[in-house]
């Protein structure tokens, strides 16, 4: 994050704000995976959304990228510490969306439905 903010709320949008960096986030909340698995999992993003993505994740330090020296090359996915510390703010936004969906007679059916 090279802005510099006066608003927190606007700091964390920025963070973590986008089309797929929740989803990325919640799935590697309690595993490590491999750019095919993320993509497998998050199928409506293309590879080059998933990929821009995680390298804005890794930049602002929520994902660590592992890049294994192995051919063909073997590259995962996890979480860091910060990366981390989001997940209960992510469980909370689940269980909110979770009730307001319920409250609209809508069935959940995205990729964080556990």
């Amino acid at each position: 994050m090279n802005k510099s903010y006066i608003c927190p709320v606007e700091a964390t949008l920025d963070l973590v704000g986008g089309k797929y960096k929740p989803l990325i986030l919640w799935h590697l909340s309690d595993k490590t995976l491999r750019f095919n698995e993320l993509q497998k999992i998050i199928s409506s993003a293309t590879a080059k959304m998933l990929t821009q993505q995680l390298r804005e994740l890794e930049k602002d330090g929520m994902i660590h990228r592992e890049v294994y020296p192995v051919v063909p090359p073997k590259v995962e996915y996890s979480l860091t510490p910060l990366g981390k510390s989001f997940i209960p703010i992510l469980s909370q936004m689940y269980d909110w969306g979770l009730e307001y969906l319920k409250n609209k007679n809508i069935c959940p059916n995205c990729s964080m439905v556990e």
